[in-house]
């Protein structure tokens, strides 16, 4: 069986990009949020949110610019406010450490093993590239999930298009964000960021059989 370690793992390398806030506190153990800068090899960027404890920001010097490598897992928790219910994704540092490096081999790695909690919505773009949402819930500590949004591209897209929910997968691929806009019934519009897994391998699980069936890109 998989520890919950392993089923929800992921490395950022990045520039901090804004100051840390305060987010909450339990049980007297304060929690912070601050902005990762994370390039991918496109160029393009992703801005990433990062919830830290106070504890593991002792000697570490947090200010914008910095360049860090954090390791954690990818959250998600829902948040009810004005009557509306919005799923909040995080990264939950587990450690964070400053990096020179000028180069990383890994500068954005996440790996969820969960089950297919919602029917994968498949579709193909005006100039034909396939792509299927893939909503997923990844198991944690105390009886707890994770929804993880996430989204498969080509021969992934059309590999989980027919899964079944409560299907057990295994995914790699990379966190990403991306700005649109909400529209309400009222007529009200809202820009928002929503974050997601880009999907870069997966695999179905089946633990009965020992069996795992792989869709690379």
């Amino acid at each position: 069986m998989n520890t919950n370690s392993e089923n929800n793992h992921l490395i950022l390398v990045g520039n901090v990009v804004s100051e840390k806030n305060y987010s909450h506190e339990i049980y007297g153990e304060k929690f912070y949020v601050f902005n990762l800068e994370v390039v991918r090899l496109s160029s393009t960027v992703d801005i990433i949110p990062i919830t830290v404890s106070e504890r593991l920001l002792t000697g570490l010097d947090l200010k914008i610019g910095k360049k860090v490598t954090v390791e954690g897992q990818f959250r998600s928790y829902n948040n009810y406010e004005n009557e509306r219910n919005r799923l909040i994704l995080t990264v939950f540092a587990k450690e964070i450490k400053e990096n020179d490096n000028v180069e990383d081999e890994i500068t954005n790695e996440v790996v969820l093993v969960g089950y297919v909690c919602k029917k994968p919505i498949y579709r193909q773009t005006p100039f034909g590239r396939e792509i299927a949402d893939v909503l997923l819930a990844v198991n944690r500590a105390y009886n707890k999930s994770d929804y993880i949004p996430s989204i498969a591209w080509g021969r992934n897209a059309r590999f989980c298009q027919n899964m079944e929910v409560g299907t057990e997968v295994r995914i790699t691929g990379r966190v990403q964000s991306r700005t649109y806009e909400k529209k309400f019934e009222d007529g009200s519009v809202e820009t928002r960021v929503a974050y997601e897994v880009s999907i870069a391998s997966m695999e179905v699980v089946d633990e009965e059989q020992n069996v795992e069936q792989e869709a690379l890109v």
